[in-house]
């Protein structure tokens, strides 16, 4: 544990332009279920035992990031985090309210950081009961990465306000930890504050490949992949959503603790032609790397 306040990524919201279509491909394809709906919004789970990790709302032509969510370790930790935002420069949207409106429920706190990205803090939330992982089926989400014109400020930014901490840094992009997941949000190291992508936990190296396989079928063919990380040492695949958002199905994230030894760019190297452990597919290509630039945060009204 690293951060007093932070046990971890909850559920990221987004904005996407066709509801129906992205219930189809979520459900059908990705593998996820309708938690609940509301007016406009769809609200989809895993596996596991949140309530729901995606909610999607119907937007305009492109799709927005409305705001990530994560999770409190306690009531108390809302009000210090809140008091710790202003003091790093962000903005505080929400004070601690109930989330009456939420079908997870508990109290939340909703902030920007200095650039505008929106975040959501919550304790209490629903919970449901645990039990045994399903092959190919995502659990839930195990990180987002946010790219970053100014990494040194968001770095600091997530540091100050709720306590992460870096636990790598390579030459594109830092890895900050917040519990045991070697890594819960990570910067895209850029010229540019979009999302990069978003992580989706699968039960094994089994569900990983499967749901490539399905994927590709589908005709979402795998961007990126099948490979393993260097930080955080986990599996991959990454696709392309209809809608533009990138997306990753990975396994076996690193769990890390207080003693882990965090390494540069300069340990983060790999024989020319790799950019993983296994070197077996070739490097991000063109599609993929236009993707991670074009989602951006939506303006909070």
């Amino acid at each position: 544990m690293s951060s007093p306040w932070i046990q971890g990524l909850r559920s990221v919201a987004l904005y996407v332009p066709d509801l129906a279509k992205a219930e189809e491909f979520y459900t059908r394809t990705w593998h996820l279920e309708v938690a609940h709906r509301a007016d406009s919004v769809l609200y989809l789970r895993g596996s596991g035992t949140d309530a729901y990790l995606f909610a999607l709302h119907q937007g305009g032509e492109v799709p927005q990031i409305r705001q990530v969510t994560l999770r409190a370790r306690s009531r108390a930790a809302l009000d210090e985090v809140a008091a710790n935002v202003r003091k790093a420069g962000g903005k505080l949207l929400a004070p601690a309210h109930e989330l009456n409106k939420d079908p997870a429920g508990g109290v939340g706190i909703k902030f920007q950081d200095p650039h505008g990205r929106t975040f959501q803090v919550v304790y209490g939330d629903e919970r449901r009961v645990e039990s045994a992982p399903q092959q190919d089926r995502p659990i839930r989400l195990t990180h987002t990465v946010l790219n970053s014109h100014a990494v040194d400020e968001t770095q600091k930014f997530l540091q100050d306000a709720l306590g992460f901490r870096l636990a790598d840094r390579t030459g594109i992009m830092a890895f900050m930890n917040c519990d045991s997941d070697h890594h819960t949000i990570a910067i895209g190291i850029t010229d540019n504050d979009a999302l990069n992508h978003i992580a989706f936990l699968m039960p094994d190296f089994e569900s990983v490949m499967r749901g490539g396989g399905r994927m590709k079928d589908a005709g979402f063919p795998i961007q990126w992949g099948p490979g393993r990380h260097g930080p955080g040492n986990n599996l991959f695949n990454y696709f392309i959503d209809p809608f533009g958002v990138v997306i990753e199905y990975t396994a076996e994230v690193e769990q890390i603790d207080e003693h882990y030894e965090s390494h540069g760019p300069d340990f983060w190297k790999w024989p020319p032609g790799r950019v993983d452990q296994w070197g077996i597919s070739p490097p991000p290509g063109a599609t993929l790397k236009d993707a991670q630039k074009r989602v951006f945060f939506a303006p909070h009204p």
